[in-house]
């Protein structure tokens, strides 16, 4: 069986605009947009942080993080 890693809250957003602010040469207007995407995300999702693991030595060259939402 294949392992899978698990996709954080809003993950693929946040993603997006990290991998938007290294490319060159910068489309401002297109980080925008994923900041956009994000932010309405995190809005929709009731996300309260963003959190990257210490401990996540396996996923650390790709960026491995998780999100924590607010008590409903």
């Amino acid at each position: 069986m294949d392992k899978q890693i698990p996709q954080a809250v809003c993950g693929q957003e946040a993603l997006n605009l990290l991998n938007c602010a290294t490319e060159s040469p910068f489309d401002q207007e297109k980080c925008l947009r994923f900041l956009q995407s994000l932010r309405e995300c995190v809005l929709s999702k009731k996300v309260k942080k963003f959190v990257i693991p210490s401990d996540c030595e396996d996923h650390a060259s790709e960026g491995a993080a998780s999100a924590t939402k607010k008590p409903s």
